[in-house]
């Protein structure tokens, strides 16, 4: 009996160290990022989290990564792709320096793309009509509306 408790706490222990050892801190490096409480794009929104959050990472499934933000209380799951190993900070110059870039601007300047870019792109591009793309970005869907679709749609 006294060999069970023992091989019992040596695996409780084991476990532990291993969980702990598979914890990681990652950013999120989309304007907003989204927690569910399930591995799907089907589970309800716990909690919006925004660029350049820190989360505690303890596990993964499907592309979807177990996250935790004590500080806010917050615990579900989080896609892959709003996640960066990257640690993002979001600072201003000296003091007396205002930060003037939006939230948007700087998850755009974190990919690689930012005004610069963009009016090169459309100096090159004289015809190209960016009317849709900027309607496009305006754009928000209602959770409880993307969930409807999505269950009538048989998707997951």
């Amino acid at each position: 009996m006294k060999q069970i408790r023992v091989c019992f706490y040596m695996i409780t222990v084991i476990c532990l160290i291993t969980s702990a050892a598979f914890a990681a801190t990652m950013s999120v490096q989309v304007r907003s990022g989204q927690v569910r409480s399930t591995p799907s794009f089907m589970g309800k929104v716990v909690a919006d989290l925004v660029y350049g959050d820190q989360v505690i990472t303890s596990e993964e499934q499907s592309g979807w990564i177990k996250v935790q933000v004590p500080a806010k209380g917050i615990n579900g799951w989080m896609h892959s792709s709003a996640l960066s190993t990257k640690k993002i900070e979001l600072k201003t110059g000296s003091a007396g320096v205002a930060q003037t870039a939006s939230g948007q601007e700087l998850a755009l300047a974190g990919k690689g793309f930012n005004k610069q870019v963009e009016n090169e792109f459309k100096a090159k591009h004289p015809n190209m009509d960016f009317t849709w793309i900027d309607r496009m970005e305006k754009f928000q869907v209602n959770p409880n509306e993307m969930q409807k679709f999505l269950e009538q749609g048989g998707l997951r």
